[in-house]
């Protein structure tokens, strides 16, 4: 009895309207406080010497290699995770084989090593002096303080993001479609592309977005690989740490506002995936509960 009362208790304090309004202002507080300011704030500081100043420092020769190297380094490493994704997706969804639970945990390590111990890592196998670079170094490869490494450590840091977006969804949906698909006579290419493709398509899409968010907005472990030669292998976010240094701090944090823009287009697209997944699974909910009519 008095168990039951309590309960009864707790329920009704946590319903509470100034418990309910409460939480909700803590929220709503803390969030405009750790997100919402920041992000004004950046902007605020890019314009604070007008908008002429703020065009003029994107469009300076520095400022202008290191939006190219990001977007060269995004463009190479989007696609190499995306098809290394599906692969190990892909493999750990459909196959059964020794060392698979192995595989799927060391697909985490890029969450768990800090960027800057993975770019040490690389200079210490890939760096002119290293196990791998020495030899590459006699053959006049240069990968690490050049693009090559740069791209190197970024697939490394994004490379779990695809796949850990697809597993998941692949082991709902079991095996079934395709092994149905098999019997009919498809080919591989033909069962990716008619069967597998389609119903991962929006898990594939959101991976690729959150790859290229990452991709864009490394700061650790390229800062390491890279050496921060300005106007050779600085990257946007390298360039507004070099600005700023240099006191230019309308100069960074007008790159900033670039990153800042890039990461308000990755929400509007992740919430436009979102709903897209929900209407997909709302419209199969309504088509099985018809059949089953």
């Amino acid at each position: 009895m008095s168990s039951s009362k309590h309960s009864s208790n707790q329920l009704r304090v946590g319903d509470s309207p100034l418990v309910k309004w409460l939480l909700i202002g803590l929220t709503l507080f803390l969030t405009a406080i750790l997100l919402v300011v920041p992000l004004i704030a950046i902007f605020q500081q890019a314009f604070m010497e007008g908008a002429a100043h703020y065009f003029n420092s994107l469009i300076e020769a520095d400022t202008l290699h290191a939006i190219g190297l990001t977007l060269v380094v995004a463009a190479l490493t989007v696609p190499i995770n995306l098809v290394f994704g599906v692969m190990l997706a892909w493999a750990v969804t459909r196959f059964e084989f020794p060392g698979r639970k192995l595989l799927m945990t060391l697909m985490d390590i890029p969450f768990a090593v800090s960027p800057v111990v993975a770019g040490l890592l690389y200079l210490l196998l890939y760096g002119n002096n290293g196990w791998i670079g020495s030899w590459l170094y006699d053959q006049d490869i240069q990968l690490m303080f050049a693009w090559p490494g740069i791209v190197m450590v970024t697939v490394f840091v994004t490379c779990p993001f695809v796949a850990r977006e697809l597993i998941p969804l692949m082991q709902q949906q079991g095996r079934e479609d395709e092994e149905a698909a098999v019997i009919l006579g498809a080919s591989g290419w033909q069962l990716f592309r008619r069967v597998t493709l389609p119903n991962i398509k929006w898990a594939l899409i959101y991976g690729v977005i959150l790859t290229n968010a990452r991709a864009v907005g490394e700061f650790g472990a390229v800062s390491v690989v890279s050496g921060n030669i300005r106007g050779e292998t600085n990257t946007l976010p390298l360039l507004v740490q070099a600005q700023y240094e240099d006191y230019q701090a309308a100069a960074a944090f007008a790159s900033a506002s670039l990153l800042a823009m890039i990461a308000l287009l990755t929400l509007l697209l992740k919430a436009f995936i979102e709903w897209r997944q929900e209407r997909s699974l709302k419209i199969e909910a309504e088509k099985e509960r018809q059949v089953t009519q």
